[in-house]
């Protein structure tokens, strides 16, 4: 079954988990969200409600991917960025001295 080409959408944030956001449909709202995510971010609050599509520009996010979760798990979950991600060798080098 494929996604809709529209969905209105609210994003909400946890009191939780900082730069972590929820997406879920505003028709469903957060009845399909497991209830341990939901206890793992929180007090939620809504940060804005959005018209996505294909062609919707998100910045930190793929409109279609969004969709697409939202469509199947009933919601599609934003984690932080990771600043940097240090290999192994560079780890061993960077540990402080006993």
């Amino acid at each position: 079954m494929m996604s809709p080409k529209k969905l209105i959408c609210d994003i909400f944030k946890g009191s939780k988990k900082d730069e972590t956001y929820l997406y879920v449909s505003r028709d469903e709202g957060v009845a399909l969200v497991p209830l341990e995510l939901l206890d793992r971010l929180g007090e939620l609050e809504l940060v804005t409600t959005l018209m996505l599509d294909r062609t919707r520009k998100l910045a930190r996010a793929d409109a279609c991917r969004v969709m697409s979760d939202i469509h199947e798990k009933g919601f599609y979950l934003q984690l932080p960025p990771k600043i940097f991600n240090l290999d192994n060798s560079l780890k061993e080098n960077n540990k402080l001295p006993r």
